[in-house]
């Protein structure tokens, strides 16, 4: 990457592609990296940095102004009349608490205003008073939410972190040419501020962010933290690195905004801005759960983007990171998803989360940096398709993106466009896509997607390693590997890291090794976390499988008497996989907003192909030539900007060309396998609908129900996955309900109620397509082909041990 001239990146294009590079080359250890410890013009025999590497280190780095903006917050007179406003409508509040019946009827017969001010006289309400506390209410806000973000903690925590970190830590690995690209763009565009977006796994993202660029003398962000760790000492530490404390749940009553708090994160975000700071935020909103990206919250975003919009900054960068690790630094998330309260964050929680953490191995945690979008060509490309009026992405507008400066929304406009919203959503989703496409993948990452697919029944150490070669083939090219060298020392290690509380280890009499999971419902859920780092990248791959296996069998059932190899055609398998996609909407981000969903899957069908998973024609030779010619086609059509149907038809939509390949059933299931646990969740919550005939429930008391039932399946073996209890799935699959309108959903008193739509409960045949779609997911390891041809059976939740 040439670093003289720095062009950030627009919408329509795709990161330049880095060469892939081994473990080690290219790549440095940030633990024992020290560039000033010795640097020009104290470079000597006498040097003390020589002798004392850490402290010349952060005392040598380049420091920066870093600016308190709450004073300027304060004074802004936007905040102000966000004060009034508050203020009249505690105002109107307290009026209808104590005569809402007589200000009713005043209001009717016209003589509202004289009523108010008597009665206000005579019930002690007064507006200078509300008005002086809406006040007082404005700095506590300010007060609590306000960064001390200073370069005497930022030295202190760094040297603290080069002797902290390698008692648990083997290393801190980032790519020198990532760090050399954000050093030229800050050198660059000193003006423009980055706004660093990574998934969120750990409490450690943000200090170890921050450690990162304050050693590399890039200007350090504030990072948007949420307020439950506002915890005593720490709290105060993380807002000197440069925490800045939003409520978890701004709105605290359901409908009701909270103007002023809105306008008080709104301007602190806008103010920091100006004045130089950069920002860092996590765009999932809390740490991820089950080791997968989460669906993405665009609040923060879209005042980055109005700042931009009404000119308060020229541009902004954003920067996705991508954040992994060999285990976990924070623990691990079973007893949420088996449906437990939270532990909340507290004092001796840190503290003995330390000292645990200084008495473990974690192994590597690796960061990148990925290559920046920069939000004015995002706009400017988006105000491009709407004046083009093109319906790839976006339906037509007849104008472009206007902005008008308000407090009431967090998004900054009173009446937030749909165009704005649709660029937001747009953004968030690239950006998560682009983090999750680009996180290394560790080695503890690789040893739980095989022992949670491939070899559920676990296998000698050898096969495994044969299958981490297979993976590590698979992946080449595709995703960046954060481990190398000889995959059964590989495999040793990984099992060394995870700990025989999840990875059984046995030897026998002719010394051959046997590994596997350990058979525990907990073991199971938390190797899930780990293996589904791997599940977005194979998830269109195990889409396609389970619908092509499941058209086999709806044909095979009138085709018993069939020789012909059996086969479905492209169209049928294409079409019923995009439905089949729509049931994962709020589980995983499929496809880039610029991409669409049909091209990607026809590509991953190719691969399927080519991979020998299945044929083109009954000759397989003949088949691998068709497809690539299909391909060729493919690829023109799309650079000289054809319709598909241009080559689609061809052929006969109806007729078979995509065939059963016999000899890959074992790899086919292992594929099919990678969404299964995800399929049983849905299926287990569609049918637990039926217990809302004529019935609301409370949305919690719902998901503990679904819990214990997919509890209860596991100890029976009727579920096969131990991972599939999972209450995040469960919370996805009712947001799915409730946008196809199966459900409606109604807030009281702050709790959410649940209900069957007036259709569904009267039609228990309606009710019952929903389930029918739902379960079409669901691979059908006991019937067709894979049954038939005699693979092995996946594992049976009896050998689950009961906690």
């Amino acid at each position: 990457m040439t670093l003289d001239v720095f062009h950030a990146r627009g919408w329509f294009e795709d990161a330049k592609p880095q060469t892939s590079l081994a473990h080690g080359v290219g790549t440095q250890n940030m633990l024992q990296l020290t560039p000033h410890s010795g640097c020009k013009p104290y470079k000597s025999i006498f040097d003390w940095g020589v002798l004392f590497p850490y402290f010349a280190q952060v005392v040598r780095s380049e420091k920066f102004d870093y600016r308190q903006v709450t004073e300027i917050v304060h004074n802004d007179s936007v905040l102000k009349y966000a004060i009034k406003q508050a203020a009249e409508q505690a105002l109107r509040e307290q009026r209808y608490a104590k005569n809402g019946h007589r200000l009713l009827s005043r209001s009717i017969s016209g003589d509202q205003d004289n009523f108010n001010n008597t009665e206000d006289a005579q019930e002690g309400i007064s507006y200078q008073n509300i008005l002086r506390g809406q006040e007082m209410r404005a700095i506590s806000i300010l007060k609590e939410m306000g960064s001390t973000l200073n370069n005497i903690l930022l030295a202190v925590t760094s040297w603290l972190l080069y002797k902290l970190l390698p008692c648990f830590l083997s290393g801190v690995v980032t790519h020198t040419k990532q760090i050399e690209m954000l050093k030229s763009v800050s050198e660059s565009s000193p003006g423009t501020p980055l706004i660093f977006v990574p998934l969120h796994r750990s409490h450690l993202d943000y200090i170890m962010v921050t450690f990162i660029l304050t050693n590399n003398d890039i200007r350090s962000p504030l990072v948007a933290a949420g307020n439950n760790l506002q915890i005593p000492i720490f709290g105060s530490l993380l807002r000197g690195l440069g925490a800045f404390f939003i409520k978890r749940k701004i709105d605290p009553v359901e409908g009701k905004k909270d103007v002023l708090y809105r306008a008080a994160l709104h301007l602190y975000l806008t103010h920091a801005l100006k004045q130089g700071h950069n920002v860092e935020f996590f765009i999932e909103g809390g740490r991820t759960r089950t080791g997968k990206p989460c669906m993405p919250k665009g609040g923060i975003l879209s005042v980055i983007v109005n700042a931009f919009m009404d000119g308060s900054i020229p541009d902004a960068l954003l920067v996705p990171v991508s954040v992994n690790y060999e285990r976990l630094v924070d623990g691990n998330f079973v007893r949420e998803q088996k449906g437990e309260k939270k532990i909340p964050e507290s004092f001796t929680k840190a503290i003995s989360g330390i000292w645990k953490a200084l008495n473990s191995n974690y192994g590597l945690m690796r960061i990148d940096f990925n290559e920046p979008y920069s939000i004015r060509e995002l706009v400017n490309s988006y105000n491009k398709i709407a004046k083009d009026g093109s319906a790839k992405i976006y339906k037509p507008a007849s104008r472009t993106l206007q902005h008008n400066q308000s407090t009431s929304s967090l998004y900054g406009t009173d009446v937030v466009c749909e165009e704005h919203r649709n660029l937001i959503e747009s953004i968030s989703r690239q950006v998560v896509f682009d983090c999750a496409a680009a996180t290394s993948v560790m080695s503890t990452n690789a040893l739980a997607f095989l022992l949670l697919t491939r070899y559920r029944n676990g296998a000698e150490e050898r096969q495994i390693a044969a299958g981490l070669d297979d993976l590590r083939n698979s992946l080449a090219g595709c995703k960046d590997m954060g481990f190398s060298g000889e995959s059964l020392h590989i495999i040793a290690y990984a099992c060394d890291l995870l700990g025989s509380g999840l990875i059984s280890r046995t030897r026998d009499e002719n010394g051959r090794i046997f590994i596997r999971a350990v058979p525990t419902v907990e073991s199971f859920i938390e190797l899930a976390y780990y293996s589904n780092m791997l599940t977005p990248h194979f998830a269109l791959r195990s889409i396609l499988l389970t619908t092509f296996h499941a058209l086999l069998s709806d044909r095979g059932e009138n085709r018993q008497c069939d020789k012909a190899t059996p086969g479905v055609s492209t169209k049928k398998l294409i079409d019923t996989a995009i439905e089949n996609c729509q049931v994962y909407r709020y589980e995983f981000i499929l496809n880039k907003p610029t991409q669409e969903l049909e091209d990607l899957l026809h590509k991953h069908l190719d691969d399927l192909v080519i991979s020998g998973y299945m044929n083109t024609a009954s000759n397989e030779d003949n088949g691998v030539d068709s497809m690539e010619c299909r391909r060729l086609a493919r690829s023109v059509a799309y650079y000289l900007d054809c319709d598909d149907d241009d080559y689609v038809n061809i052929r006969d939509d109806e007729r078979a060309d995509c065939f059963l390949a016999s000899d890959t059933l074992d790899q086919q299931r292992y594929i099919c396998e990678i969404l299964a646990p995800f399929a049983c969740t849905y299926s287990a919550v569609a049918q637990a609908l039926k217990i809302l005939d004529r019935n609301s429930m409370l949305e919690s008391e719902f998901i503990s129900f679904v819990i214990n039932d997919l509890s209860n399946k596991v100890k029976r073996g009727s579920c096969a996955y131990a991972e599939s209890i999972s209450t995040d799935s469960v919370r996805n699959c009712l947001k799915l309900l409730e946008k196809w309108s199966v459900i409606e959903v109604c807030n009281q008193r702050g709790m959410r109620l649940i209900s069957l739509n007036t259709l569904y409960e009267m039609s228990r045949e309606s009710l019952n397509t929903i389930i029918k779609k739902i379960e079409a997911v669901v691979p059908k390891f006991n019937t067709g082909y894979f049954q038939s041809k005699g693979t092995t059976k996946l594992q049976g939740s009896a050998v689950i041990a009961s906690p």
